[in-house]
């Protein structure tokens, strides 16, 4: 019998651009986090499972604002993501003080991902009708080798406050993901979004352009997968940037695409997406989760 769904929660980040921990910042009425607003969802799409990945630094006070609304309504493991849990043989650089990233974050949290998981940002908002596409994903026992991306739709994930890094998919006609090119200043304006690569000449994108905003479905397949690579992405870094360098998820999910390693299905959601890079997006969040709780889309008070 597979054992239920898991939700993979990366929570370890630093955050500096924002100027703080994101993951704990209050944007809800009541004090909610963002991770509030996730788990929330995950309750009402099914999920009964699910691993914080964090630092020791944050781990108490994370368990007291985020965790602990969860504890006697969830299965909940705690999964520290450290500089120096690396496998064997390779050290921490001095000076690196910056975590090595989202696919780091998973293969620290190998041992407890036994059943096929989402993996999803702790500091962003994906919204219910997403939780309950990769939850029915995932509980439809997926094959070892077929993995899941919920996509959104470009023009739903872009932010008033500036210019956004986005993922943009292509999709074949089965609906599976064909590869994943970074954009890195896309904006919106009067004709749709747009984006540049020299910082003069934009080029427009289609607003429904399919988009990754980092909500993965994966079978526990890829724990080996990251072990397997991770040493190659390593002394990469070491040449190049090693206080900087970080192990991606949209990067592997990418390589194993061109390997022809697995398939991806390609899930769309029609919810609008929204986070929080720099601290000026932080009022437009608050904004829009005022709104959803106006429309009775989410109670006056998610843990009352």
């Amino acid at each position: 019998m597979q054992k239920k769904p898991i939700l993979a929660v990366m929570a370890a980040g630093i955050g500096s651009r924002f100027g703080g921990l994101k993951q704990m910042t209050p944007f809800g009425l009541h004090g909610e986090s963002l991770i509030d607003y996730s788990l929330y969802d995950a309750l009402r799409a099914g999920f009964e499972r699910v691993v914080f990945i964090v630092n020791t630094r944050i781990r108490d006070d994370f368990r007291q604002l985020v965790g602990r609304h969860v504890e006697n309504r969830m299965e909940v493991t705690y999964v520290m993501q450290e500089l120096d849990r690396l496998p064997e043989g390779l050290t921490v650089p001095e000076g690196r003080a910056k975590p090595w990233g989202t696919a780091h974050a998973i293969l620290c949290a190998g041992d407890a991902l036994d059943a096929p998981f989402c993996a999803l940002n702790g500091d962003d908002f994906y919204g219910l009708d997403a939780m309950r596409q990769i939850f029915a994903f995932l509980d439809g026992n997926p094959e070892r080798n077929v993995f899941a991306m919920v996509g959104f739709e470009l023009q739903n994930t872009l932010s008033e406050a500036g210019y956004v890094s986005r993922g943009i998919c292509e999709v074949d006609e089965r609906g599976y993901l064909k590869s994943i090119v970074e954009r890195l200043h896309v904006i919106p304006t009067i004709d749709g979004p747009m984006y540049t690569l020299d910082g003069q000449q934009y080029t427009r994108l289609p607003g429904d352009t399919t988009v990754s905003m980092n909500m993965w479905g994966f079978t526990p397949r890829v724990v080996g997968e990251i072990e397997k690579r991770f040493p190659v992405f390593y002394r990469d870094a070491m040449a190049n940037n090693p206080l900087k360098a970080e192990f991606y998820l949209p990067n592997l999910v990418g390589d194993l695409l061109k390997e022809n390693a697995v398939s991806v299905k390609a899930l769309r959601s029609g919810d609008r997406w929204f986070g929080v890079t720099n601290a000026s997006d932080r009022p437009l969040v608050e904004k829009a989760l005022r709104e959803l709780t106006a429309q009775g889309v989410y109670p006056d008070g998610l843990w009352k």
